[in-house]
């Protein structure tokens, strides 16, 4: 899948030290898919990043553009059902 970053994504996955090939993986293998809460046009995948001890990175993107554009990507310590 083809994507690109919005300024706030890359600017955060700089301050967070999220490599750009975990949020590739992400959407490539994601564990699990949900769907935005608030905005359909949204999409959020939850990938166990290894390098991270299995942290899970979960990446919020628009996937009504192409191509799809990532909103922001964070670790969530709050999932644990994965």
């Amino acid at each position: 899948m083809d994507f690109i970053l919005t300024d706030h994504a890359n600017k955060r996955c700089l301050k967070r030290r999220i490599q750009v090939d975990w949020i590739r993986q992400a959407l490539q293998h994601p564990a699990r898919i949900e769907s935005d809460a608030e905005d359909d046009s949204l999409v959020h995948v939850l990938y166990p990043v290894p390098e991270r001890v299995f942290r899970i990175l979960r990446v919020i993107y628009n996937e009504t553009v192409d191509p799809v554009s990532i909103v922001t990507a964070y670790f969530d310590d709050e999932v644990t059902d994965l």
